[in-house]
């Protein structure tokens, strides 16, 4: 029998295809170095496994609000108000099963057959699809790297039309790890503004910046942008809790956080209570853990950069966040899907193609790896290439 058109016109994930086969490599016995990973490798802190353990013991393991427990709300709270410089409320805070989860929920609330939501290219792959399944049409607006693969003001504003209900900002981005500056973000609000559309501002990496930087968050651009913000961040990256799966969304829209309520009512409802509880201690008993993974991804970026630099075919913008380098290797081979198809098999290097980040001719490397792994795939990218 027939699947749903919904369904079927939805593309599988270039990230989870590469990262399938090659553990699957990996049970065989064979020696891959894998550069697909979309996770830190660092472990949960300990305190965060702590309090999860206690929670068990305290028989935290029944049903809570499908968005949340208030406790958590209102530590999410005082995180964007302590670290954002924002002030919500907990009924303007959905928590969901992961930002990926939150993002999706989002599109299915404000979407309808037919609207338009903005997307720059490069993009995380499951942007597109989920405005896909939410019945909208995403608009690819291009970004080139010599202008730091962000958005220009004026390439938004030649994209609206009368159908766009929403623009994605992700800052740091997935997969080019652009950051976006106070003016850059003003830039574009204003543009939002005079649309009268949605901006759902991807913060999910915000902790993760590099070279003394500063994350600056959209919503904090006025009370006129925050009306109109849908701030999505979660535990995962910060954290090293991806498998956690504990996202939120924060919005001053109470129908729309409404709407999401009662979405998650029928479908997934809460998320699991034990990692609530986990999330909650994140959020409010750092022990300093961040900011040590913060400073290993930096040595490792600044390693990769520099390997990058010495191929004479490759070529990339220095990231300024999250955990990815985003590599031009159109001079070897303009089809990156078959690039990195043949880097696997022939040097045993898993690699992301930017085929699915909308941006062929590329592949995103994660520096989520250790640096004896990105030493020793990079000497192995470098024989492939010789050979």
């Amino acid at each position: 029998m027939e699947l749903s058109r919904r369904i079927r016109g939805v593309s599988p994930s270039a990230t989870l295809t590469i990262t399938s086969k090659a553990k699957a490599m990996k049970k065989q016995g064979i020696d891959v170095v894998s550069f697909g990973a979309g996770e830190p490798d660092f472990d949960t802190p300990q305190y965060i496994k702590v309090a999860a353990a206690e929670a068990i013991e305290k028989g935290k393991t029944k049903y809570t609000p499908s968005i949340g427990t208030v406790e958590l709300r209102e530590a999410i709270c005082e995180k964007l108000s302590d670290f954002n410089g924002l002030e919500y409320r907990p009924e303007d805070i959905v928590v969901s099963n992961g930002a990926k989860h939150t993002l999706y929920n989002i599109f299915q609330a404000i979407c309808d057959e037919g609207d338009e939501v903005i997307v720059a290219s490069p993009y995380w792959v499951s942007y597109t699809e989920m405005v896909k399944l939410s019945g909208a049409r995403p608009v690819i607006v291009p970004t080139l790297p010599d202008e730091g693969f962000k958005m220009k003001p004026e390439d938004l504003s030649a994209a609206l039309s009368k159908k766009t209900k929403a623009v994605i900002i992700n800052s740091p981005s997935n997969p080019t790890g652009c950051v976006y500056s106070r003016d850059e973000l003003k830039a574009i609000s204003d543009i939002a503004l005079k649309g009268n559309i949605r901006v759902i501002a991807d913060e999910i990496y915000e902790r993760l910046i590099y070279d003394g930087q500063e994350h600056f968050s959209f919503a904090a651009l006025g009370q006129e942008v925050k009306d109109i913000t849908i701030l999505v961040n979660g535990v995962s990256k910060t954290y090293s809790m991806t498998g956690w799966r504990i996202g939120y969304l924060a919005s001053s829209d109470r129908e729309m956080t409404k709407s999401i309520k009662n979405l998650q009512d029928h479908s997934s409802s809460n998320p699991s209570s034990i990692s609530q509880e986990a999330a909650m201690a994140a959020l409010t008993k750092e022990d300093g853990s961040v900011e040590k993974m913060k400073k290993e991804f930096e040595a490792r970026r600044d390693y990769m950069v520099e390997r990058i630099a010495k191929i004479g075919q490759f070529s990339c913008v220095k990231p300024g966040g999250a955990f990815y380098c985003f590599v031009d290797v159109s001079q070897v081979n303009k089809d990156s899907l078959e690039f990195a198809g043949k880097l696997l098999d022939d040097a045993k290097v898993a690699v992301i193609p930017g085929e699915g980040f909308g941006t062929p001719g590329y592949i995103r490397l994660s520096f989520a790896t250790s640096m004896e792994n990105i030493e020793k795939g990079f000497d192995r990218i470098e024989e492939w290439l010789k050979q």
